[in-house]
């Protein structure tokens, strides 16, 4: 079971895997005993790509397939095979003729399914992902291949249909100056590729597909990727009526169940559907022939992948279209600083309407800042809102729907000490206090105890206040100061997926806005000082696309008032409509300051002796600097942190991330081998730095 002849200790087992002596190099030449397995007389030699993610056995294996299942193991299938004195599960990359183990190999246990889910092209794919990202081939498989549901395989699937669709017109890509000769591109079959700064409105679902159609008529797949599963909906509906109703495509979301989501997956794999719309879990469908892949919202942190390797689907996107020379379009109403990155270098060109169309379709932004008036408007204090606000959204009333756009979600998120303003805090793990409704009593959002007989440590007050509000509150505040106008909530609780076109106030967190039947009539975006205020590398950015994202469903020079200061580049930028130019002033301080996407940088999290462990053991390329260690902050989501948890950061130029991600993967190889205690949480580019 092991290559090269080396003795090896595996990590959690009691078992050493020790080859014996040296014997024939040619596996086929071996005489069996009688009774004993006999290998396949062709290629008898199985590389086995192992379920292990211990980083020192990242590489193949290898091992005989016996005769019995000569034509079940193709390359691509599942195995079961014996490892460590352990039946493990794997896939077969590859049969060849001869190992260059010398020692005895052991038989393939069996093959799970003869079906070949692993493609060459998504197995190269998975390598090159795990080496980016410093990661294990195994956990990237995870990611990339579903699991096996035997009833889904044994159906039968139909052939993949005859004929091609024709070119599409234009469409909504006709308002681009460059939007024509891109869809021209693809229907030639040509790779271009693009960053896309779509118009405010409706149609980019429909712009997404027609790049679609234009791919499949090149005879070509396309795989597109969005945020959630409100969005792969919008984009479905969109590819069904723009491929007019043919099977050519397939939506892949979570909430299809194992079953379903397999039974799609496996119509991409055998070549029945040409296009995949989906969310990040997608990002490594088996499109054949591949032509284009879309990502819309690149910004959204939605799109990070939870799991290890952390791989993010710009990157892998944008791989696939490397390899596969196939077409990108990163799109979204904002520019992310990532997407900058993209077209400064060349790889992409800037897609994007003039600015007389814009102007043209682009809502009224106006800066509410601080009002003078909030002292004088006894409606405005209850609600929170400055007379400006106020005016607009009862003038938008009488058209239609108001969209609300609050930071936070539930009631009153955070509390301070109604006297002195310090944080309010659970006396026994020191967590953020929050309320749930107007009748409950504080609780700590770590620990979940209930603060009834809170006291402030600092000034002994007993009195508490809202450090934000959250949407419950807002919509509570907005029923009294509108009485008889509908309100309706959209957030985590329950996320709203279209509202109609009757007057009515919308309160909706960041990314959870429905959309109007015919556009909101005027956009109220509260509390700009939690979005701008955040210890963030990406806070600007991150409050333009939250702003811009609400902002672009509103009906062209319908009113959007933003509560922060006008003078901002944040709020410069959605005034005039222009997320380029603050992408590209944000990349050029980051430039000056070495953070990424101008550099690359790799987080190791793990206790103290660890992380020095591993920065002993690791070479890292040459330029490169090492920030830290520093402590954990306590997390945000509740979790208490770990004992004596620090972190540190490694930067280097852009050119030599590839360099960093191989060093820090040999080095947690060599911890891996030694079986070292203490793990370290290593994650390239991740999305917080501060």
């Amino acid at each position: 079971m092991t290559n090269g002849g080396e003795t090896e200790l595996i990590p959690g087992m009691d078992v050493l895997a020790v080859p014996p002596a040296p014997a024939k190099t040619s596996a086929a030449k071996k005489t069996p005993k009688k009774g004993a397995r006999r290998p396949a007389e062709t290629l008898p030699v199985a590389r086995v790509l192992v379920d292990m993610s211990l980083p020192h056995l990242d590489r193949p294996f290898d091992y005989l397939v016996p005769v019995e299942l000569d034509a079940k193991a193709v390359p691509g299938c599942r195995v079961r095979v014996r490892f460590a004195g352990q039946l493990v599960d794997g896939f077969l990359a590859e049969r060849v003729a001869d190992s260059d183990h010398e020692g005895r190999l052991a038989f393939l246990e069996r093959v799970t399914s003869p079906e070949p889910v692993l493609t060459p092209e998504i197995a190269a794919l998975a390598r090159e992902v795990a080496d980016r990202y410093a990661g294990t081939l195994a956990d990237v498989l995870r990611l990339a291949v579903p699991p096996r549901h035997a009833r889904a395989e044994a159906e039968e699937h139909p052939e993949p249909g005859e004929g091609r669709p024709a070119p599409p017109a234009p469409g909504p890509w006709a308002d681009y100056p460059a939007g024509p000769s891109f869809l021209t591109a693809l229907a030639e079959g040509r790779a271009p590729r693009a960053v896309w700064t779509a118009l405010p409105g409706p149609h980019w679902p429909e712009a997404i597909a027609r790049a679609v159609r234009a791919t499949l008529a090149s005879g070509r797949g396309a795989l597109v990727l969005l945020a959630d599963g409100r969005q792969v909906a919008r984009v479905d509906a969109a590819l069904a009526e723009v491929l007019e109703g043919a099977s050519r495509h397939v939506a892949l979301t979570a909430e299809l169940g194992p079953a379903e989501r397999y039974r799609r997956w496996l119509a991409v794999l055998r070549g029945t559907a040409g296009a995949v719309v989906g969310t990040r879990a997608a990002m490594f469908a088996p499109v054949r022939d591949l032509g284009l892949v879309v990502l819309w919202d690149d910004g959204d942190d939605v799109h990070a992948e939870p799991h290890a390797p952390y791989p993010h689907p710009r990157e892998v996107l944008a791989l696939r279209a490397h390899r596969s020379r196939a077409g990108a379009l990163i799109g979204g109403f904002t520019r992310t600083t990532d997407a900058t990155v993209l077209v400064e270098t060349g790889w992409a060109h800037a897609l994007t309407a003039d600015r007389q169309r814009i102007r043209a379709v682009m809502p009224r932004v106006r800066p509410a800042g601080e009002d003078a008036e909030l002292a004088r408007d006894e409606a405005a204090r209850t609600a929170r809102l400055p007379v400006l606000a106020l005016r607009t959204a009862r003038q938008a009333l009488r058209d239609g729907p108001v969209l609300v756009q609050v930071p936070r979600r539930g009631y009153l998120p955070g509390l301070r000490c109604g006297r002195c303003r310090e944080q309010a805090r659970c006396a026994g793990c020191q967590g953020p206090l929050s309320l749930r409704s107007s009748h409950a009593a504080p609780y700590c959002r770590w620990c979940g105890r209930i603060a009834g007989d809170w006291q402030c440590p600092e000034c002994g007050g007993r009195h508490v206040r809202a450090a934000v509000v959250g949407a419950r509150r807002t919509a509570e505040e907005l029923g009294r100061a509108f009485p008889g106008v509908p309100v309706r909530t959209s957030g985590r609780e329950g996320v709203l997926d279209r509202v109609g076109a009757e007057p009515a106030l919308v309160v909706s967190t960041p990314g959870a806005e429905p959309v109007a039947d015919a556009g909101y009539a005027a956009a109220l975006l509260l509390d700009g000082w939690v979005l701008l205020g955040r210890a963030d590398l990406r806070v600007a950015e991150e409050a333009l696309r939250r702003w811009m994202n609400a902002a672009a469903l509103v009906r062209p020079a319908a009113p959007v008032i933003v509560l922060a200061e006008g003078a901002l580049p944040p709020v410069q930028a959605l005034i005039r409509w222009d997320p380029v130019t603050l992408a590209e002033r944000e990349l050029a301080d980051r430039r000056e300051l070495g953070f990424p996407p101008a550099a690359r940088m790799a987080s190791l999290t793990g206790t103290p002796a660890a992380i020095r462990e591993l920065l002993a053991d690791t070479r890292l390329p040459a330029g490169a600097q090492v920030l830290g260690p520093v402590p954990v902050a306590a997390p945000q989501d509740g979790a208490t942190p770990g004992p004596d948890r620090e972190r540190a950061l490694v930067r280097v130029p852009r050119p030599a991330g590839p360099a960093l991600g191989r060093a820090l993967k040999a080095a947690q190889g060599v911890r891996s081998a030694r079986r070292a205690p203490d793990p370290v949480r290593v994650q390239i580019d991740p999305l917080e730095l501060i």
